[in-house]
C-alpha cells in the first residue's frame, strides 16, 4: 500500500501544477482579451502574462480560440458522470451529471462562463472553432458512455445516444445565444430538455 501511495503523490502533484498552470493561461488570456481585445491580443502576449513560453501554451490549448472553447465543464461533467450509481440508465445518469457539476460552480466560474459566451458570440473565428470543439466534446462523451455501459465508443447506438444528448443541449442553448447568460436558468432549461429526452421526446 505504501507503494501505491508514493505511486500516486507525484501524479497528483503533477495533475495539480498542469491544472494550475491550464487555469493561470486562461485566467490571463480572459483579462488580455478584456483589455485590449481578442483581435489584439497574441499568443506571445499571453505566454509572458502567465510566465510560459509560447510552446507551453500550445501544449494546454491547440490554438487562441480554444483557450475561449475548452472551459473543462466537459470534464467537470464527465468525472461527475463517473460519479453516478451504476444501476442509472445513462440519461438519467447524465441529468445527475449536468446537476452535480452546476453544484460545484463557484461564482467564478459563472463569470468566466458569461465572458467565454461573449467572446464565442462576437469573435469570428471562435465561432468557426466551436464546430471542433462540439466533435471533441462529442467524443469524450461517448466515450464516457461507452464506459458506462461496457459498450465501443465507435459503436453507433452509443454515438447516435451522445449525439441525441447534445442535440437536445444545443437545441436549448443556441437560441439563446444573442441574449444575457443567466446560468442558472440555462440549466434548469437544459435539464428539463433531458428530462423530454429521457421520456422519449413526447410533444
Amino acid at each position: 500500500m505504501s507503494e501505491i501511495g508514493a505511486a500516486d503523490r507525484p501524479a497528483g502533484l503533477r495533475e495539480r501544477k498542469k491544472a494550475k498552470t491550464r487555469a493561470a493561461i486562461r485566467e490571463h488570456a480572459l483579462r488580455l482579451f478584456r483589455e485590449q481585445g481578442y483581435g489584439g491580443t497574441t499568443v506571445e502576449q499571453i505566454a509572458e502574462a502567465a510566465e510560459i513560453s509560447p510552446a507551453t501554451f500550445y501544449r494546454y490549448f491547440p490554438t487562441k480560440e480554444d483557450v475561449v472553447l475548452q472551459d473543462d465543464l466537459d470534464l467537470l461533467t464527465v468525472q461527475a458522470l463517473e460519479a453516478q450509481p451504476a444501476d442509472l440508465p445513462p440519461i438519467a445518469a447524465i441529468r445527475g451529471a449536468v446537476a452535480l457539476a452546476r453544484s460545484r460552480f463557484t461564482p467564478e466560474d459563472r463569470e468566466r462562463f458569461r465572458a467565454t459566451t461573449e467572446l464565442t458570440l462576437a469573435v469570428p473565428e471562435i465561432r468557426a472553432r466551436a464546430l471542433d470543439e462540439f466533435v471533441r466534446t462529442l467524443d469524450i462523451f461517448a466515450a464516457a458512455l461507452a464506459r458506462r455501459t461496457g459498450r465501443d465508443a465507435s459503436e453507433m447506438p452509443v454515438r447516435v445516444l451522445a449525439g441525441a444528448i447534445f442535440g437536445v443541449i444545443t437545441a436549448i442553448t443556441l437560441p439563446t445565444l444573442d441574449e444575457p447568460q443567466d446560468i442558472d436558468d440555462l440549466f434548469d432549461k437544459i435539464d428539463a430538455a433531458l428530462a423530454q429526452l429521457e421520456a422519449g421526446l413526447p410533444l
